[in-house]
């Protein structure tokens, strides 16, 4: 297993090399391609997901069939149907593959395990949950105070270089903008 997890792990929590061979096992690394989905709308969330690497978006349909993009995870970034995942029901989200990805994945009963395991895993964990609560706040305020400029600004901030990687419908999906707003907005 790659030193990723390592370094990831120990940017928040200081971890012994004996504790992190502990933590493997609850791990499993995973490829998929892009356009494939981790999670489909109206099933069971098992896992949970850190990106090493790729680009995913989190998304829903509404009633018509237009897709709205909630969130874009890059590498270094947990990604799921959280709700769904801890609450243990079906997914109200679709994530999928903007680009070949690779993830470590770990399942509701394996999250617990590890956990009650080991506590300073329940610290980490607590704190990535706080750092996404915190994000998903300042999105849902940039949609209700920032106008489409202040948002598309916000968004290359967020996602330095990955303009250039995310199609442009999907980047308009996110702002909550039309393709055309977005090409005004572009140049």
């Amino acid at each position: 297993m790659s030193d990723f997890l390592k370094v990831h792990i120990r940017e928040t929590i200081p971890l012994s090399d004996d504790e992190f061979e502990h933590i493997i096992p609850f791990f499993t690394r995973k490829k998929f391609r892009k356009r494939q989905f981790l999670i489909q709308e109206n099933q069971p969330v098992h896992e949970m997901y850190l990106i090493e690497k790729g680009i995913l978006k989190s998304s829903i349909m509404d009633g018509t069939g237009k897709e709205h993009i909630l969130q874009f995870a890059a590498p270094n970034w947990w990604i799921s149907d959280f709700a769904a995942f801890f609450k243990q029901e079906n997914s109200s989200l679709a994530v999928d593959c903007i680009e070949d990805t690779e993830v470590y994945a770990i399942t509701h009963e394996q999250l617990n395990d590890l956990c009650s395991q080991l506590p300073a895993m329940e610290h980490f964990f607590r704190v990535k949950s706080n750092f996404g609560y915190v994000a998903l706040q300042q999105r849902m305020l940039s949609l209700i105070s920032q106008s489409a400029k202040e948002r598309y600004e916000d968004f290359v901030r967020q996602y330095p270089g990955f303009a250039e990687h995310i199609p442009k419908q999907f980047i308009a999906s996110y702002l909550g903008v039309s393709r055309e707003t977005l090409s005004r907005l572009y140049s």
